[in-house]
């Protein structure tokens, strides 16, 4: 079994240590009615989405999500979270020490043991969730997880869902289809988007992500016999009715959408099985994009 099947299989295990950690770290952690944004790179970036998303929406406080080089410079904010599994990554490290002494910023990490300690302000280490495999999947879904039982809006359903999501059979036909497409509504965009990632890193699949309610704006339009489309959460009226007449498979997010994304995650290893690839070594990746000054 590959090191991300191994991670992935992990996860309610994770969530539930992450869940009860919440309180511990709530000083570290955005108060309500502060001003926030959360930042990362690559599957970071997708959750902090999600993260913003879900903390917005519960009425806590306007949150942005940003790639960490993408941040905006002058924009005032109360508290900057940094998602980081490994604590290396160049454009987090940069931020946070052009932001050190104007903001106070939190880093969430798996490994404590990196630059990631004194760059930021305040620091969570989920070091039960960090991996071996360059694909994330459980450190991703922790943090989340992390954040939302912060929120109040962790549930047992969750894990419980996502244990279900490990054992059920995936939706017959859907490893053969040639391409994938994922969407999300709300919080779930930022998932639908690392659905859609850990496709391309794990199995060099053709996918793509959008707002569910974008998706016939255009993009339906590569949709037919032999793909899929996969909503993570509810979905809006009408749209399953609509992918089906193309003859592309429709997979319904039944469970919690943090589950859904445990379900991509086994699609995407089971892909990359029937493709010959190995999804611990993903094409042209490393497990920590670190720059020289040149770059």
């Amino acid at each position: 079994m590959s090191h991300v099947e191994n991670e992935l299989n992990s996860q309610p295990e994770c969530w539930t240590r992450a869940a009860g950690l919440a309180a511990q770290h709530k000083a570290a952690l955005p108060a309500a009615g502060e001003r926030v944004a959360i930042v990362g790179c690559g599957t970071s970036w997708f959750m902090a989405q999600a993260a913003a998303a879900l903390r917005e929406q519960s009425g806590q406080g306007e949150t942005d999500a940003f790639a960490a080089s993408e941040f905006p410079a002058g924009r005032a904010y109360d508290r900057v979270i940094a998602l980081t599994r490994s604590g290396t990554t160049t454009e987090v490290l940069d931020l946070l020490a052009a932001l050190k002494g104007k903001v106070r910023t939190t880093a969430i990490t798996g490994d404590p043991n990196t630059p990631i300690r004194t760059a930021a302000d305040d620091l969570v280490v989920l070091e039960f969730a960090d991996e071996q495999s360059v694909v994330q999947t459980r450190f991703a879904t922790t943090a989340l997880t992390l954040l939302r039982a912060h929120l109040g809006l962790h549930t047992e359903q969750a894990v419980a869902d996502a244990r279900t999501a490990l054992a059920e059979p995936l939706p017959e036909g859907l490893v053969e289809c040639g391409q994938f497409t994922f969407l999300g509504r709300g919080w779930t965009v930022g998932l639908a988007n690392e659905a859609a990632l850990k496709m391309r890193e794990a199995s060099l699949s053709w996918t793509e992500a959008y707002p569910a309610m974008e998706y016939r704006h255009g993009p339906i339009s590569v949709t037919t016999s032999g793909t899929a489309t996969w909503m993570l959460g509810e979905a809006p009226e009408g749209l399953a009715e609509q992918v089906c007449a193309t003859g592309a498979i429709w997979v319904e997010g039944r469970l919690d959408p943090l589950a859904e994304l445990v379900r991509a995650q086994r699609l995407a290893v089971a892909v990359a099985a029937r493709q010959g690839l190995d999804p611990d070594q993903p094409r042209h990746l490393t497990r920590s994009v670190i720059l020289d000054a040149a770059n």
